[in-house]
C-alpha cells in the first residue's frame, strides 16, 4: 500500500495562535479580556478591528475557547487560558462545534441571513456553555441586516454572546457600535514581526539571513498573516535555488523585486546631487535586474524619511538594527541635505509616486519624477532667494548702457519695467528695481447718496432689505454714515437697525440710521413712478406719436425709452433726445 504524505498546512495556519500568549502586538486587548474572563465582567458584544492578518479572526477564536473551555476533567470553567485537550477547544480548532458559528458577512449580507441568525439565538447552546456568533467582515451587512440586528444585539440572551471582526469600522453604523465593546488590533512592529518570522523559522528548520526576516517583515506591513504567507513562499524559493536552502537577503529581493538598498542610497544621492543621467542609469539597471519602479519610488520615500529623522534626532542613526552601511551613509545624507531640501524632495516623490501607480507604463514616470527632482534639487529655497534678493547690491550699468542712456533724449513718461526685463535681471543675481511704494488708502468707502445705498444692499444680494428701501422708505436727510428715514406702512419696526448692522459691517464705518416722524421724500418706487409718468406725458405731445394715436383709434401708450445717439458731427450741434415708444393698439388693423 504505496505511503501516503498528510498534506501541506500554510504557516499562516500552521502556527495560528491558539491562546492569548500566542498574539503578539495585541498586549491590550490581551490583557483587558483576560482581566475580563478571571472577574466574570465579560461583555455581550466584542467588536474587533484592525487591518488584515493582525489576528481578528484568530482572536475571535480564543475568545470563544476560553468561555467554553471545560479543562481536562470536564469540570473548569471559563479561563484565559483554555487546555487545548478539551471537547470544546478541539472542536473549535477544527471550526466543527455547532456552538460557535462563524458567518462571513462578505457574502451574506442580506436581512434573510440575520434573521436565519437572530431564530437561532433563542435556542441554548448544545454542548457547550455560550453560544458564540462571530460575524467576519460584518461592515458588509446591508443597513436593513443591521437594523434587524439592533434589539437582538443590545439584549441578547445570557447564553449568547457576539463577536464581529472588521477592517472598516466607519462603516458600521454608530447605533452598532454603541452597544459593543471594541478593540483596536494594531500593526504588528517590523522588528517584532521579523522576530516572529525567525522562530516559526527554526521550527521548521530553516536557515534564514536577519536582514530577509526584517525585508519581509517591511514587506508584510505590519501583517502577521501576510508575512508568514511571504515567509512560506520564500522557502520554496530558496528550496529551489541551488544551495542549502538559506532564506537570503538577496534572494527575498529578487523574489519581491526589491532593489538593493545600497542602490537606493546611491539613486537618491544622485537625485539630490543634480546627476539626472547618473539616476536615470541606476534606475535602468534596478528595472533590468527585477526591481519594481513603483516599489523602488517608495523605498526612495522610506529612506527620505529616515534621512529627515536622522537629521531631527541624530540618536537614531546609532539603532543597531539598521546595518552600520546605511548609518554611515544616512549620517553622511543628513548632514549635506537640509531639511527644506528633504521635504521638498519627499513632496515630488509623493507625487511621482501617485503618477508612476497610474500610469500604464510605472517606470516611466518613475523617470520622469527623478528627472524633475534632480532638475529641482540644485534650485535655492525661497528662503535662499529671499536672503540673495535682500543682500545683494545694485547691478552696475554697462558701459554701452550709460552711453545709450546719455544719448536717448529724457523721456516725457515714466513707464515701468516689463516683467521679462525683471527676470532677466533676477536671472543674473542683480537686485531687482524697488518696487513702487503701495498707494495709500482712504480709508473705507462710503455711498455718497442714498440711492447708492440702496445700490449697496442690492449688491450684496440683501433682497428683502432692498424691496423696502426701495418701496416702504421715506428719505428725510442723508449724509455719508448718518441716515434719517421714515417708515412707510409696511415697513418692519426693526430695519434701521438692520440696516445700520450691515453697513458697519461692509464699509467698516459706523453708521446711525434714525426713524424720524416727519413725512420725508417720496420713496425710491414713487419717484421712478412718477418720472415714467412724466416721460409718458412728454411722449404723447410729440408730433410722431400724436399721429400714431390718431391713426390707430384707442391706442395707449405702454412705455418710454430714450435712445443714446452721438451728436451730430457736421454741425457740432446736440440733436433732440430721440424716444422710442411702445404703443399698444386694440382697434382695427389698418393698411
Amino acid at each position: 500500500m504505496p505511503d501516503t504524505q498528510p498534506a501541506y498546512r500554510v504557516l499562516a495556519r500552521k502556527y495560528r495562535p491558539t491562546s492569548f500568549a500566542g498574539l503578539i502586538g495585541q498586549e491590550a486587548l490581551v490583557r483587558t479580556l483576560t482581566n475580563a474572563i478571571r472577574s466574570g465582567r465579560l461583555a455581550h458584544a466584542w467588536l474587533l478591528t484592525g487591518v488584515r492578518g493582525v489576528g481578528k479572526t484568530t482572536s475571535a477564536r480564543i475568545i470563544a475557547r476560553a468561555l467554553n473551555c471545560i479543562g481536562p476533567d470536564g469540570k473548569g470553567g471559563p479561563t484565559p487560558e483554555p487546555c487545548g485537550v478539551c471537547d470544546n477547544c478541539k472542536a473549535i480548532a477544527e471550526d466543527r462545534h455547532p456552538d460557535v458559528i462563524e458567518m462571513d458577512a462578505a457574502s451574506r449580507t442580506g436581512v434573510d441571513d440575520i434573521r436565519e441568525l437572530i431564530e437561532g439565538v433563542r435556542y441554548k447552546p448544545v454542548m457547550a456553555r455560550t453560544k458564540i456568533y462571530i460575524v467576519d467582515e460584518v461592515h458588509m451587512l446591508s443597513n436593513q441586516a443591521f437594523n434587524a440586528l439592533l434589539k437582538t444585539l443590545e439584549e441578547p440572551p445570557e447564553h449568547v454572546k457576539f463577536i464581529f471582526a472588521t477592517t472598516e469600522s466607519r462603516k458600521i453604523p454608530i447605533t452598532v457600535r454603541s452597544r459593543c465593546q471594541r478593540f483596536d488590533l494594531r500593526r504588528v512592529d517590523a522588528d517584532r514581526l521579523a522576530e516572529h518570522l525567525g522562530g516559526i523559522a527554526k521550527e521548521e528548520g530553516v536557515k534564514t539571513e536577519p536582514n530577509a526576516l526584517l525585508l519581509i517583515a517591511r514587506a508584510a506591513d505590519g501583517s502577521v498573516r501576510d508575512g508568514l504567507s511571504i515567509l512560506d513562499q520564500a522557502i520554496s524559493h530558496a528550496a529551489a535555488l541551488d544551495g542549502d536552502g538559506t532564506v537570503g537577503e538577496q534572494m527575498v529581493r529578487d523574489m519581491l523585486g526589491l532593489a538593493d538598498r545600497g542602490r537606493v542610497f546611491d539613486l537618491l544621492e544622485a537625485v539630490m546631487a543634480g546627476d539626472a543621467g547618473g539616476a536615470l542609469d541606476i534606475l535602468g539597471d534596478c528595472h533590468n535586474a527585477g526591481a519594481d519602479a513603483v516599489i523602488l519610488l517608495q523605498d526612495m520615500l522610506e529612506l527620505i524619511h529616515w534621512v529627515t529623522r536622522v537629521k531631527i534626532t541624530p540618536a537614531i542613526a546609532d539603532d543597531v538594527a539598521v546595518p552600520e552601511a546605511e548609518r554611515k551613509r544616512g549620517r553622511a545624507l543628513a548632514d549635506k541635505l537640509s531639511l527644506p531640501d528633504l521635504t521638498r524632495a519627499w513632496q515630488m516623490l509623493l507625487k511621482g509616486l501617485t503618477e508612476a501607480q497610474g500610469a500604464p507604463h510605472p517606470v516611466e514616470a518613475a523617470e520622469m519624477a527623478l528627472v524633475r527632482l534632480a532638475y529641482a534639487a540644485d534650485l535655492p529655497t525661497p528662503a535662499d532667494l529671499v536672503a540673495r534678493l535682500s543682500n545683494a547690491p545694485p547691478a552696475p550699468a554697462s558701459t554701452a548702457t550709460r552711453a545709450s542712456a546719455a544719448a536717448a533724449p529724457a523721456p516725457s513718461v515714466v513707464r515701468p519695467v516689463p516683467p521679462p526685463v525683471v527676470a532677466a535681471t533676477l536671472a543674473r543675481g542683480a537686485a531687482p528695481p524697488p518696487p513702487p511704494p503701495p498707494p495709500q488708502s482712504a480709508g473705507p468707502s462710503l455711498p455718497a447718496t442714498f440711492k447708492d445705498m440702496v445700490e449697496l444692499f442690492a449688491a450684496k444680494r440683501e433682497a428683502v432689505l432692498h424691496t423696502h428701501l426701495v418701496h416702504d422708505i421715506h428719505l428725510v436727510n442723508y449724509e455719508p454714515g448718518k441716515v434719517e428715514i421714515a417708515l412707510g406702512a409696511n415697513a418692519p419696526a426693526t430695519i434701521a437697525k438692520k440696516l445700520a448692522e450691515l453697513l458697519t459691517e461692509w464699509t467698516g464705518a459706523r453708521w446711525s440710521i434714525a426713524v424720524s416722524q416727519k413725512p420725508g421724500l417720496p420713496t425710491l418706487a414713487q419717484e421712478r413712478q412718477r418720472e415714467k409718468d412724466d416721460e409718458r406725458a412728454a411722449a404723447e405731445m410729440h408730433p410722431v406719436v400724436k399721429a400714431a394715436l390718431e391713426a390707430f383709434p384707442g391706442a395707449k401708450i405702454v412705455d418710454v425709452r430714450r435712445l443714446d445717439v452721438p451728436a451730430s458731427t457736421d454741425t457740432g450741434e446736440e440733436p433732440p433726445e430721440p424716444l422710442d415708444v411702445d404703443v399698444d393698439s386694440d382697434g382695427p388693423d389698418r393698411e
